[in-house]
């Protein structure tokens, strides 16, 4: 099934519902107060969102529309939980992944496996990569591809994973270009340290020189100095 592209928000919200039926099943479906709260966390969030209690209605609105939220009304406050393994046809360990990508932005296959503990608990990283492989080449016919394996950043040992739930993502600088781009500001940062050294050396030899003229003892500029004419003469 293809759908929309999801608004940040909506990402939000419906990897809230998916982590919560996971981890703490107690409290799940979740009430608006505490869907907002789950959408508010300062941890295992990137990034970290403020997000109102009038925005996720709108959220989890727009997601019943989609099929991807459903609402039960069997208390005094709305409940709601996510559909989305039924809707996007995925089984439970790639949900665990989109999940987790969805709350969490890009991560390596390794980063996903231990975040996903409480989630689901794969055997080993190749298991997990298994998985990402098959969602990146999730044929048109059943929506297309879902993830999407990021070119490795500079300084980064792994390449990351990025969920495509809220359309393409733009993808980061080849290695080789951002080296080229930051040499020029590289080689003009070692050219000021140098710059400020040798005014220190400067400023340390003068003062030597004066000190040495106080106390009436040859500097080793001074020898350096007479040797000089010894030579030429």
């Amino acid at each position: 099934m293809s759908l929309r592209p999801l608004t940040p928000t909506e990402a939000r919200v419906l990897g809230t519902l998916m982590e919560k039926a996971r981890t703490v099943p107690d409290t799940y479906p979740l009430s608006l107060n505490l869907v907002v709260t789950g959408c508010n966390q300062k941890t295992s969030r990137e990034p970290v969102m403020a997000i109102s209690d009038a925005e996720a209605q709108e959220a989890l609105d727009d997601l019943k529309t989609l099929s991807l939220v459903i609402e039960s009304h069997g208390s005094r406050v709305a409940r709601y939980e996510h559909n989305f393994q039924r809707v996007y046809g995925v089984p439970d360990q790639s949900a665990a992944l989109l999940g987790l990508l969805m709350l969490r932005g890009p991560q390596t296959a390794a980063e996903l496996r231990i975040n996903a503990e409480r989630w689901h608990r794969f055997a080993d990283i190749s298991s997990v990569e298994g998985f990402l492989h098959e969602l990146a080449e999730r044929p048109d016919d059943k929506g297309g591809p879902l993830v999407v394996h990021l070119p490795r950043a500079p300084g980064e040992r792994e390449a990351r994973w990025a969920h495509l739930l809220c359309g393409p993502v733009e993808m980061a600088i080849a290695p080789d270009s951002a080296a080229t781009r930051a040499q020029p500001a590289s080689d003009a940062s070692q050219n000021d340290r140098i710059t400020a050294l040798e005014a220190q050396v400067a400023a340390l030899r003068a003062a030597l020189e004066r000190l040495c003229a106080e106390l009436g003892i040859v500097s080793l500029a001074g020898r350096e100095n007479d040797e000089a004419r010894a030579k030429n003469s």
